[in-house]
């Protein structure tokens, strides 16, 4: 297996307030991580700056205005209480498009077989018109657009793993048949969203909510039982991954007790499937994980069973 991994020093200069939990640190520690020998094989570029024109693949020029208006000439302004913006704040978001838009091309391209994005600010709490839980825009979201206007994808799948609920890509899917959202979470929990019966309109979107407390096993049997028969029925010909880490049992912004090979165990079933359906197209997109020692090997794990196959 061939697989990229997209970074940029820029995710760095995204600032927030002292003790934020999305903070540089996070890349820091998954970059210091990816050093070990067993990722030499690994394949690095810098992530591109995308167009602005990018964001209008899922979201409305007034959002991007809005966005836009925001980020300061200097100091931290913010959207909401908990999602800020400095000064290189936009060109951190547009830098993560752009890694995720790369990272789709790659794939179509046979540059690689499947690819990872560690940008930040993150993006699956972005809606169509609001920024949210420290995303601007939504990278999944844009990523899926692209892959269908650019490369002809007639279904793309995306698979929401972070503890909390995707709720800005459910909120840009919920009426569209070709895109399949699924998501696994702890619920009752931020952003409130993720019911079992929240279905979309076309039946696409798949949650599968998980109680406070719970652990790995759990998360397999929801993912065995709901997400892995949806994405067989689907049959996508991309699968996307919102893979934050902050499920794991040290991560402080959550109750679940997953371990690191949790993600590596659901990392091989998609890549099954991706090799199954997708001629091996899998692109995964950073999104929380806030305990660094966490967040580094378990993402570690997830990028080395990628290389793996």
């Amino acid at each position: 297996m061939t697989t990229l991994l997209l970074e940029h020093p820029i995710f760095l200069q995204h600032l927030v307030p002292e003790g934020h939990p999305e903070r540089p640190e996070r890349l820091k520690a998954l970059a210091l991580a990816l050093e070990h020998e067993r990722f030499s094989p690994l394949k690095r570029e810098e992530a591109p700056q995308a167009n602005e024109d990018f964001v209008l693949l899922a979201h409305p020029e007034s959002h991007l205005r809005q966005v836009m208006s925001v980020i300061p000439e200097e100091g931290i302004n913010s959207f909401e209480a908990d999602t800020h913006a400095s000064p290189a704040s936009l060109q951190a978001a547009l830098t993560g498009i752009g890694g995720a838009v790369a990272a789709v091309d790659a794939v179509f391209s046979g540059k690689a077989d499947n690819a990872f994005v560690a940008a930040r600010p993150p993006g699956h709490h972005a809606e169509k018109e609001k920024a949210m839980g420290f995303c601007f825009f939504n990278n999944a979201a844009i990523a899926a657009r692209h892959a269908q206007q650019a490369h002809g994808a007639e279904r793309v799948a995306i698979v929401d793993w972070d503890v909390h609920h995707g709720n800005g890509t459910q909120d840009i899917f919920w009426d569209d048949p070709s895109v399949l959202f699924c998501s696994t979470h702890q619920m009752p929990l931020y952003p409130g969203t993720g019911a079992r019966d929240e279905e979309g309109k076309h039946g696409t979107i798949v949650n599968a909510p998980l109680s406070p407390h719970t652990a790995g096993e759990q998360f397999r049997e929801a993912f065995k039982a709901r997400i892995l028969p949806a994405l067989e029925n689907f049959r996508p010909d991309l699968i996307l991954i919102s893979a934050g880490f902050d499920a794991h049992h040290r991560d402080p912004l959550a109750q679940l007790n997953w371990v690191a090979e949790d993600y590596d165990w659901a990392t091989g079933r998609l890549l099954d499937l991706a090799g199954k359906y997708a001629g091996n197209r899998l692109v995964s997109l950073l999104e929380g994980g806030y305990d660094l020692e966490g967040l580094a090997e378990s993402a570690g794990l997830h990028i080395f069973r990628m290389m793996r196959g």
